[in-house]
């Protein structure tokens, strides 16, 4: 590779932030970091978010790297295996855009500088900020988005409840009497994921089956109520099978609001109680308007309420569903007093083990690959993981429908044997609920 073809890229803040270990992800090409984004992330770097983990490990990650050398010269990131890096100091230019000091605009006069350095070198801008990388590329910047996790086709995430038409009677009428078919059966030719879910249908009858690659064949799936709630559509009930399989220890739930993806995980781990010590129910904090949660009244009990307020009702739902004089009724009661049901903001329990835990996961959208990664690898024996999450509706500004967690979770593990994906297309809450899914 000639001088004229080498490549460095100039990482904005959004991407350390996303992942820290971005750094290493741009093969033998240079890594030139403003020296804004160091005094960014060293206001970033306490605290329990998961912002304030990234900016702590990137920091963590760029001591060890720099050892006893200077952090204006370059320094190999690893070996002959990866490019050099450097911290980039020099934010003037010939021809500065701007006067103001607004770091985003600092940054952008870094790389501007040292595109003016290394004329034989294509310099680019990397930012999760859509609106930094138009500013970069109206002043003949090259920018690009950090695509490392980012889902190329969304359409392949969908496979799931698939419906197959025109199906033979006595096919249908074989599963129905024998609980399970050979796959050829069904799928003489067809590739399978394991834990797949299929509608069989003709013009007279249907069934919901799905494929067990472990005993290569097609199984009945049976709607079920589980601690008083009833599946409404063949998604519901595909769902609540993959949540009540012990075979499966990870559960992916995708869909709009009102289709019932929390509901359905709270439900089914309830059902299940008495098989984990203990059921976690989080969610990532994502102020609305992305402020801060500080500047709301009250302590702190009274600033993360609001924020969880969604999975309680889900849980209030569901304890309505009995008398209050009942025994299971009663029973929903003392798993709140007694925390055998914990509902807490996942930054409350970052850094902890999961072992004998039914752990949910909702709004998993907004999470970060990264995030997900690190989830899943904190689990421990007769553990089981439900993330839950609309991948159209990111509420974190340096996410999108590509990029999430959720999503890239989809992607990595469709196919394992302990692994399922559902997508609830259907919402169920009201008449009215839908109309606004539909039209607004």
């Amino acid at each position: 590779m000639t001088d004229k073809k080498k490549k460095i890229y100039v990482l904005d803040t959004s991407v350390i932030l996303f992942s820290h270990d971005s750094i290493m992800n741009f093969e033998e090409n240079d890594i030139g970091i403003p020296i804004t984004v160091l005094e960014e992330l060293d206001h970033l770097k306490k605290g329990n978010d998961t912002i304030n983990f990234e900016a702590r490990e990137f920091i963590r990650m760029i001591d060890e790297l720099s050892t006893n050398q200077m952090l204006n010269d370059w320094i190999p990131l690893n070996g002959k295996t990866k490019g050099k890096f450097k911290i980039l100091v020099n934010q003037k230019t010939k021809n500065n855009v701007f006067d103001d000091e607004i770091n985003d605009h600092k940054i952008l006069d870094s790389a501007l500088n040292l595109q003016n350095e290394e004329k034989n070198k294509i310099v680019t801008l990397v930012s999760k900020d859509i609106n930094l990388r138009l500013k970069a590329k109206s002043l003949n910047l090259k920018a690009e988005d950090y695509l490392t996790g980012k889902i190329k086709n969304l359409n392949s995430l969908e496979i799931e409840g698939q419906v197959i038409e025109n199906v033979k009677s006595k096919i249908i009428d074989k599963i129905y009497l024998n609980k399970a078919v050979d796959k050829k059966d069904i799928f003489p030719r067809r590739k399978l994921s394991d834990n797949s879910y299929y509608v069989l249908k003709n013009t007279t009858k249907s069934a919901l089956i799905y494929y067990d690659g472990d005993e290569s064949s097609v199984k009945k799936v049976e709607k079920v109520s589980i601690s008083g709630i009833t599946p409404r559509n063949a998604e519901q009930a595909f769902a609540i099978h993959s949540l009540l399989n012990d075979k499966i220890s990870l559960v992916s739930i995708n869909g709009v609001a009102g289709t019932g993806k929390t509901l359905l995980a709270l439900a089914s781990a309830i059902k299940q109680r008495r098989n984990f010590k203990q059921i976690f129910v989080a969610r990532p904090i994502v102020p609305l308007g992305n402020k801060d949660i500080g500047y709301l009244p009250g302590d702190i009990s009274s600033k993360i309420n609001p924020y969880m307020e969604p999975l309680w009702d889900n849980f209030k739902y569901i304890q309505n569903q009995y008398e209050e004089t009942s025994k299971d009724f009663k029973v929903l009661k003392n798993m709140i007093e007694s925390e055998k049901l914990v509902i807490q903001p996942l930054a409350y329990i970052r850094g902890r083990s999961f072992s004998n835990i039914f752990f949910i996961i909702d709004e998993a959208q907004n999470l970060t690959p990264h995030e997900i990664k690190t989830i899943i690898s904190r689990a421990g024996e007769n553990t089981k993981i439900v993330f839950a999450g609309d991948i159209n509706q990111i509420d974190t500004p340096y996410l999108d429908s590509q990029s999430n967690g959720l999503s890239y979770l989809i992607d990595k593990l469709k196919g394992q044997s302990i692994y399922s994906h559902i997508t609830l297309r259907k919402g169920e809450r009201s008449e009215l609920a839908n109309l606004a899914n539909e039209l607004l």
